[in-house]
């Protein structure tokens, strides 16, 4: 859905209202729209650095992912993606500098490569802002082995004019 105010009240309850019941409803409503997924599909979150973690004390992202995972019947994979450096707060900053600031972030561990190679991917995260983060993680599953790689998120931020960013 757009991020308008409905999308934002939601997203911001769970991501700073310490209110992480509201992932399982958002979760409920973004696995509708999944369609079909090959079997086998790993769901994964958008991993947050240790130390942003500890300060919120939960990865909302994660929580929609095994909402999503529970309700689609697929396996989540909490780890499967790691950031391996703290990375600054993107709000406020452009298309460019979300880019460099998350680039080279995010790796897999060796542990999954194997059972990695060749299968799909369901990325879960809240907020779609200029999709820097998500080509980031993307990247980093299909250098990894993943075959596939798709994006699932609660809101995509629209320009004024209403477009996709």
């Amino acid at each position: 859905m757009a991020y308008g105010e409905v999308a934002r009240t939601v997203a911001l309850r769970l991501k700073y209202g310490r209110r992480p019941g509201v992932a399982r409803t958002m979760a409920g409503q973004m696995t509708r729209l999944l369609g079909d997924l090959p079997p086998g599909a790993y769901v994964a979150a958008v991993p947050l650095h240790r130390w942003r973690l500890w300060k919120r004390g939960y990865n909302q992202a994660l929580l929609i992912a095994r909402g999503v995972a529970e309700e689609a019947g697929l396996e989540c994979v909490p780890d499967l993606i790691e950031r391996t450096r703290a990375t600054p707060t993107l709000r406020g900053l452009g298309t460019r500098e979300r880019r460099q600031a998350v680039r080279d972030a995010f790796r897999v561990p060796a542990r999954y490569r194997q059972s990695l190679a060749g299968r799909m991917v369901l990325l879960v995260d809240d907020v779609f802002t200029s999709g820097a983060t998500a080509e980031a993680c993307a990247r980093t599953l299909k250098e990894a082995g993943a075959g596939e790689v798709r994006l699932l998120c609660w809101a995509r931020v629209l320009r004024e004019d209403g477009a996709a960013r």
